[in-house]
């Protein structure tokens, strides 16, 4: 299973996981120009490393996540959260064109909650006890 989800990340890396990341990590850039917009950066930069390489890892709702992940995912989703969404339904419809890339607009789609509401969240491995939490598996 291992070398599925290595042979899966190398395919998405090549296809569309590099230009995914690459938007997240402009976002983050442009969220880290004012102070009080730094923590959308570092959730952006954490998405980047997520849209990198994410067959066999998954996001998890955090505990303890309150009132300022909502009203900052609220914030997100207006400025940065629906470009990537886009980026991530686009990429999905082009590689839904072939038979090889059908479980990688799949696993596009998989993200684009995690693209419009990415506060809140934290990324595990595949085989991390999640107890009740609600997970976004890729893979």
């Amino acid at each position: 299973m291992e070398a599925m989800r290595t042979l899966l990340n190398v395919i998405w890396l090549v296809l569309c996981g590099f230009w995914m990341a690459v938007g997240y990590v402009v976002a983050g850039v442009i969220c880290c120009v004012l102070i009080i917009t730094i923590p959308f950066g570092l959730a952006a930069f954490r998405n980047a490393n997520f849209a990198l390489w994410p067959f066999g890892r998954t996001l998890v709702d955090r505990p303890g996540a309150g009132a300022g992940s909502v009203i900052g995912n609220v914030i997100w989703l207006i400025v940065a959260g629906w470009w990537l969404a886009l980026g991530h339904l686009m990429t999905a419809i082009c590689l839904a064109i072939t038979i090889i890339g059908i479980p990688l607009a799949w696993a596009n789609l998989k993200l684009i909650p995690v693209a419009l509401l990415p506060l809140g969240k934290e990324i595990v491995p595949m085989g991390h006890p999640v107890g009740t939490a609600r997970t976004y598996a890729v893979a």
